[in-house]
């Protein structure tokens, strides 16, 4: 456990990024986790024994870490704004029936290419997001 707690404060600190205790609080939540939360998610998880922290601070907790490149918003659904520690390269699948999003390797549409995007647009960057229905609700579908 020391040995974590010493790689999340090493990993602010080289951003330079001051190590306060809901800044770290934020970061280490979001490295345990591979839900995609909301903001009122890490809240939630943090207040969860005594409210300590404020909502405010977890969205200001959150920008700082997304401008520092430690954290990404995934924005997989209208007007919800989730939160994702994996800052690698990766596409999301996201369930229709549970809302469960589940990250999908980046080499899984490799043969995408971009010969078909308009002349005259540059592409930088993409991201896949796929939408179905995950095996868990698959199967509870199918009577036994």
């Amino acid at each position: 456990m020391q040995k974590q707690s010493d790689r999340v404060i090493q990993i602010l600190k080289s951003k330079g990024l001051r190590v306060t205790p809901q800044r770290f609080a934020v970061y280490t939540n979001l490295l345990g986790r591979e839900d995609h939360p909301t903001a009122e998610q890490i809240l939630h998880d943090l207040n969860q024994n005594a409210p300590t922290s404020s909502q405010a601070t977890v969205y200001l907790s959150l920008q700082t870490l997304r401008d520092a490149g430690l954290v990404r918003e995934v924005l997989l659904e209208q007007g919800v704004c989730r939160y994702d520690a994996n800052i690698e390269p990766h596409h999301h699948f996201r369930c229709k029936c549970c809302g469960e999003i589940e990250d999908i390797a980046w080499n899984a549409f490799e043969g995408l290419g971009f010969q078909q995007v308009r002349a005259g647009l540059k592409v930088d960057s993409y991201e896949v997001t796929v939408n179905g229905v995950c095996d868990r609700c698959n199967h509870a579908d199918k009577p036994s």
